[in-house]
C-alpha cells in the first residue's frame, strides 16, 4: 500500500481522502490556498503546505507548486480528488513521470474521454447507445445549422472539452442555435482553451442516470450500480440516489453491462462514472460523458455495495486486490445525497459569508462530509458546495424518512444556504413519487 499521500484539493472532498488514508496508516498532506489556511481538512492532515494565493490558477491548478509540495513532504502518491486537476491528462503525465503515483486512471484513458466527440465516437465503437448528434465538431455555425436540421430540434449544443455541467446549451429553432453557438464557443475558448463545439438531439424530458466503474489491477473492470441524478439547477446536480427508481432490473443489466464496455474500451483502471441519459417512456438510455476521476456524489454507492471506494482507489493504484469479491458484488438497501451548497434557495446565487452556526445532523443511516465548520469563511473564489449530506435506509421509504429528519435538524447560520429547498424538495409529490426527470427543479420554480 501507498505510504504518503498529497492530497491535491480542498473542502469536503480532501476531508473524504484523509480519512481514508489516515485510517489505512497512511501519511496525509494536505495544500492550500491562502483563502483555505483555516479550513478542516488542513488541520486534519499530517503536514500541510501552503501552494499560493486564492486563486485557483496559481494555488490548486498550479502544477509545479503542488508537485514541489509533493517533493518537499516526501509524498509518494498524488490523489487529485474531483474538479481542479482531476481530469488534467498533462498533470497525470507529469505525476507520474516525476516517479509519483497518480491515484486515478492513467493520462491515455483521461485524453480519451475528455473530448466529448471523441468519447462519443469510441462508444459507439464498443456499442454503447450514443444520442444521435455529430461524429465531428461543429467547425462553424453554417456546419452547426446544417447538423442541427439533420438531427432535428430542439439540439443540445454543448462544449467538446467541458464537463460537470458547463459549456452547454439549449436552442429549440435556428434563431437560437446561433445565439447559443456563439456563447458555448466563446465560453468553452474562455474555460477550457479548446473552443470545439458538438451538437446533440435534446431530450426535453429525461432522466439523467450514471454507472460507477472500478477498472481493477489486475485488468478487469466492474460496474458498481447505477445512481439517479435528475434533481438539477443549471444542468449541475443538487441530489442523487441509488439505486434509481427509474431502473428495472432487466435495463440495469443492460446499463451495467454497457458502462463496463465503455471502461474496457479504454482500458480503464481506477474509479470513473459513466453518465447516461434516460428516456423513461422507452428504457432506452445514450451515453453522455464518461467522468475519469471520483465523483461528488460517490457516497451513495458506497452505502449500497458497503465499500469505501477511496480506499479501492488507493489499492488499485497500489497494484493490490479489491477488498470485495469482482464476482459476488451485492448491492443492499437505497441512499440519498443532497448537495449543501452556499447558495439562495430560490435562485441558486452563490451567498459566501462567515458561518455563524453550524450543526450538523446525526443518527443511524446518516452521514455528513463536509469542508467547512463553525467559524470558518465560505469565500467566493471556489465551488459553493458547504457539505454533502448522505442518507441511507433498509428501502427508499426509509431513507426519505430519515432525509426528512436530517435536513430539519441541519443548522446553518451566515451565508445563504440551500437547506431550505431540500425540505421543500422532500415534500414534493412528483419527487418522492420517484417518477421525476431533470426538469422537476424548473418545475418547482
Amino acid at each position: 500500500m501507498i505510504e504518503s499521500l498529497l492530497v491535491a484539493n480542498r473542502g469536503e472532498i480532501a476531508r473524504r481522502i484523509i480519512r481514508t488514508a489516515k485510517r489505512l496508516g497512511i501519511r496525509v498532506i494536505a495544500v492550500h490556498s491562502e483563502a483555505d489556511a483555516d479550513l478542516p481538512f488542513v488541520a486534519e492532515a499530517d503536514e500541510a503546505v501552503l501552494i499560493g494565493p486564492p486563486n485557483p490558477a496559481l494555488s490548486y491548478r498550479n502544477t509545479e507548486a503542488i508537485l514541489a509540495a509533493a517533493k518537499s513532504t516526501g509524498a509518494q502518491a498524488i490523489h487529485p480528488g474531483y474538479g481542479f486537476l482531476s481530469e488534467n491528462a498533462e498533470f497525470a503525465r507529469t505525476v507520474e513521470a516525476s516517479g509519483l503515483v497518480w491515484v486515478g486512471p492513467d493520462a491515455d484513458a483521461i485524453t480519451a474521454m475528455g473530448d466529448k466527440i471523441n468519447a462519443r465516437n469510441l462508444m459507439a465503437a464498443a456499442g454503447v447507445p450514443v444520442a444521435p448528434g455529430t461524429t465531428d465538431p461543429a467547425a462553424d455555425l453554417d456546419a452547426a445549422v446544417t447538423a442541427a436540421a439533420e438531427i432535428g430540434y430542439p439540439v443540445m449544443v454543448k462544449a467538446a472539452a467541458g464537463g460537470g455541467g458547463m459549456g452547454m446549451g439549449v436552442a429549440v429553432d435556428e434563431a437560437a442555435l446561433r445565439t447559443e453557438y456563439d456563447k458555448v464557443r466563446a465560453f468553452a475558448e474562455r474555460m477550457f482553451g479548446d473552443g470545439s463545439v458538438l451538437i446533440e438531439r435534446y431530450f426535453p424530458r429525461v432522466r439523467h442516470v450514471e454507472v460507477q466503474i472500478l477498472g481493477l489491477a489486475d485488468g478487469r473492470v466492474v460496474a458498481l450500480g447505477e445512481r439517479e441524478c435528475s434533481v438539477q439547477r443549471r444542468n449541475q446536480k443538487l441530489v442523487e440516489e441509488s439505486p434509481s427508481p427509474a431502473v428495472s432490473p432487466e435495463l440495469r443489466s443492460r446499463l451495467l453491462a454497457a458502462a463496463v464496455r465503455a471502461g474496457e474500451a479504454v482500458g480503464y483502471r481506477n474509479a470513473g462514472t459513466v453518465e447516461c441519459l434516460l428516456d423513461p417512456a422507452t428504457g432506452e438510455f445514450f451515453f453522455l460523458e464518461m467522468n475519469t476521476r471520483l465523483q461528488v456524489e460517490h457516497p451513495v454507492t458506497e452505502y449500497v455495495y458497503g465499500i469505501d471506494l477511496v480506499e479501492e482507489q488507493l489499492r488499485v493504484a497500489s497494484g493490490l486486490v479489491p477488498t470485495f469479491d469482482p464476482d459476488a458484488l451485492t448491492p443492499g438497501g437505497h441512499a440519498i445525497e443532497m448537495r449543501i451548497n452556499a447558495e439562495d434557495p430560490k435562485r441558486f446565487l452563490p451567498g459566501p459569508g462567515v458561518i455563524r452556526t453550524w450543526v450538523e445532523p446525526t443518527g443511524e443511516g446518516v452521514r455528513v462530509d463536509s469542508g467547512y465548520t463553525e467559524g470558518n469563511t465560505v469565500t467566493p473564489f471556489y465551488d459553493s458546495l458547504l457539505a454533502k449530506l448522505i442518507v441511507s435506509g433498509t428501502t427508499r421509504d426509509e431513507a426519505l424518512d430519515r432525509a426528512k429528519a436530517a435536513v430539519a435538524a441541519f443548522q446553518i447560520e451566515g451565508p445563504k444556504n440551500n437547506v431550505p429547498f431540500f425540505a421543500e424538495l422532500l415534500t414534493n409529490e412528483e419527487f418522492l413519487s420517484g417518477a421525476y426527470d431533470t426538469g422537476i427543479v424548473s418545475r418547482m420554480r
